[in-house]
């Protein structure tokens, strides 16, 4: 029998997030914890469907008129619409001007993957510098799209806080031009934001200098509870009158991690230009997956064009919000009461699902050989939402 034509083909290596969760589920621990994988869990470890997200479903299921046609290239009209509200704010002139174009896309990795394919062919600057750590995904998204992908200092280890000064000086240095990846909020992996008046000076860099900002918003109202604090960033850049990106997902925030609910807007300059990027939008995603699927849309759209259902959605997000600081509170106290060596505090500074712990690899290997709990080699681990104890 001959050889496969594939016989040449080797073994890659498991995803160094996703490949935690493997590992995971060989261990036949009872008392093993998954640090890795960011997916929100009750008390008892268990996935959460948030009970609006429940109702919107029943509702739809109900309606009798719905069908399963495709949708257009750009999804879901009411979906984008709203999502642009969501991240812009109801009142943004970008949005009364007609200056934003919104797709839907699959989640924030697909939003991200349209819109670097949408960079590589009609931008003039193809280098897009990303922050230094960032999300393992984003430097296999952006090159493959076809962008050279270079890393602006972030995150200080001997602090375990923000290199402010290091993030200026590297954008100061960048090329005029150049696309910069900004972490909306809640950075991962790291969960450490800038201030607002660090923001601002960003921002001034950015406009100074002509750097074009491409925000990638996975966790609005999922860091801070609050919707509009979490969207600051953003907004202080549409404000000014300038233009920019932002992918958007729903995986986080209405926990609809399995439906790929995103969005990819872009901020152009007026109304024509903005109609002239959807038509050239259409056509990246036209080979790519031709129209993005309808129920996860039609389930956020549901919530946010209701005022009691987005209300009711707001209260069950910022409860998911304060239990994760709370947590992150539980944690540090309960180390501080220990007497563990050295300076925890970055657990309670740092915001949103995932914390820089500080480990090493060598430290995380014990944890996981002695303690079954498993996180990435590099010492990220999302705080687990469930009951812990120090014992």
């Amino acid at each position: 029998m001959a050889d496969s034509v594939f016989a040449h083909i080797v073994r890659a290596p498991e995803d160094p997030i996703l490949g935690v969760t493997v590992a995971y589920n060989k261990d036949s621990s009872p008392v093993k914890v998954n640090l890795g994988v960011g997916a929100y869990r009750t008390e008892e470890g268990k996935p959460l469907v948030l009970n609006v997200v429940r109702r919107a479903e029943q509702m739809l299921v109900n309606d009798t008129s719905r069908v399963k046609e495709y949708l257009s290239i750009t999804g879901l009209a009411d979906f984008n619409k709203l999502s642009a509200k969501l991240i812009f704010g109801a009142d943004s002139p970008a949005i009364q001007d007609n200056r934003v174009t919104t797709v839907q896309c699959l989640s924030g990795t697909g939003s991200l993957r349209v819109g670097a394919e949408f960079l590589a062919k009609h931008y003039h600057e193809r280098t897009i510098y990303i922050p230094q750590p960032t999300w393992g995904n984003h430097p296999k998204v952006f090159t493959l799209a076809g962008l050279s992908v270079k890393y602006y200092r972030y995150y200080d280890p001997a602090t375990r806080g923000l290199d402010f000064q290091g993030l200026l000086d590297d954008l100061a240095a960048a090329p005029a031009g150049a696309i910069v990846l900004l972490h909306a909020c809640a950075h991962n992996p790291t969960g450490v934001d800038p201030t607002v008046d660090q923001w601002e000076k960003i921002r001034q860099l950015m406009r100074s200098k002509g750097l074009l900002p491409f925000f990638d918003s996975a966790y609005q109202g999922f860091a801070s509870g609050n919707l509009d604090a979490d969207a600051q960033s953003v907004r202080m850049f549409v404000a000014d009158g300038g233009e920019c990106l932002a992918a958007q997902s729903y995986a986080k925030n209405m926990g609809l991690y399995g439906e790929r609910v995103g969005a990819l807007s872009i901020v152009c300059k007026d109304a024509d230009v903005a109609s002239r990027v959807e038509s050239q939008l259409k056509l990246v995603i036209r080979p790519m997956y031709s129209n993005p699927p309808i129920h996860g849309a039609s389930i956020v759209a549901t919530i946010l064009k209701d005022r009691q259902m987005y209300d009711e959605w707001t209260v069950e997000l910022k409860a998911m919000a304060d239990r994760i600081i709370s947590m992150r509170q539980q944690l540090f106290d309960a180390m501080k009461a220990r007497g563990t060596p050295g300076d925890w505090s970055h657990i309670i500074k740092q915001i949103g699902m995932f914390t820089f712990t500080g480990l090493n690899a060598e430290q995380v290997a014990f944890m996981t050989r002695e303690y079954h709990i498993y996180m990435t080699s590099d010492g990220k681990g999302k705080f687990q939402t469930e009951s812990f104890s120090l014992e």
